[in-house]
């Protein structure tokens, strides 16, 4: 059972609850531009985010946040009993169990998607019998306007590698429910956790700020899928849908966060997963808080 970690930021608890972690080449997950400069970060990379074969340590798991009385389930992974796409075939794990240490599924006010994809949106639903139904049976789903309705253009049918996957299982059922609500990209879930606008993996794509007590911290969402890409944002992402538009978006993260107080939490980051950027010479690097 993976470790439980959680952060304090001011009056706002947030807790990782891992569904699984993967190593794959790096190449796999991105564009790497320049293979001597990926080893040159191997330094800070190893052991925690890359391994000593040099393959890189990805985190799929979901963020509890708790502020000003609520309880808001950021991102919701994979899922069980479900085809996946990129021959992943179909997951159990004791996701369910591990959430039920830090909440109820019941006692969830809030379930927020950054974006669309298959691994963001899976405990949105669980199988009962020969159904899908919503997980999180008391919660408002919230989902960037911009988001649902670039993806709600594909039909929702269940068909193994396409992003209808998403949308059949992750989503359909939540919307026949009447449990969602479509958001702006800028939009407060409380007064001290809000969306800010962060495009170019997905259009609508957000991440999430958090500020309480003169404490801050953001959770990435897919605008950043490893630590790497904080020290080299030009190296893209495959399933990035606008490239270039993610790299400027990366670059004006690092521009914004680097050297500042701000705890970065990233959302396929593996342990310790959350930190901060400090700036080296002419680079950047991901350093533990």
């Amino acid at each position: 059972m993976a470790e439980l970690l959680s952060w304090q930021i001011g009056d706002v608890r947030v807790t990782r609850v891992q569904e699984q972690e993967a190593l794959l080449a790096p190449e796999n997950l991105m564009h790497v531009l320049d293979p001597a400069r990926l080893a040159a970060h191997r330094e800070w990379l190893v052991p925690r985010f890359m391994d000593e074969a040099g393959q890189i340590r990805l985190s799929i798991h979901a963020l509890v946040v708790e502020s000003a009385g609520r309880t808001i389930v950021v991102d919701t992974c994979m899922g069980n009993d479900r085809p996946l796409p990129m021959g992943l075939g179909t997951l159990q794990t004791g996701f369910l169990e591990q959430l039920e240490r830090v909440v109820k599924r019941e006692q969830v006010d809030v379930v927020m998607c950054t974006h669309l994809h298959f691994d963001h949106v899976g405990w949105n639903t669980m199988k009962v019998g020969d159904r899908f139904v919503p997980t999180f049976p008391n919660a408002k789903y919230l989902f960037a306007r911009a988001e649902f309705e670039h993806w709600s253009t594909s039909r929702a049918e269940p068909k193994t590698g396409d992003v209808n996957v998403d949308l059949a299982y992750g989503i359909a059922p939540i919307v026949e429910a009447g449990l969602h609500e479509l958001v702006p990209a800028r939009h407060m879930l409380t007064d001290e956790v809000f969306l800010e606008p962060t495009p170019g993996h997905t259009p609508g794509h957000v991440s999430v700020r958090i500020e309480s007590r003169g404490q801050s911290a953001i959770i990435t969402g897919d605008m950043v899928h490893h630590p790497v890409q904080l020290a080299e944002p030009t190296w893209g992402s495959h399933p990035d849908a606008e490239p270039e538009r993610a790299i400027e978006t990366r670059r004006a993260f690092v521009a914004r966060y680097g050297d500042r107080p701000v705890l970065v939490i990233g959302t396929h980051f593996a342990a310790p997963t959350a930190g901060r950027i400090v700036r080296t010479g002419g680079s950047c690097r991901f350093e533990n808080a």
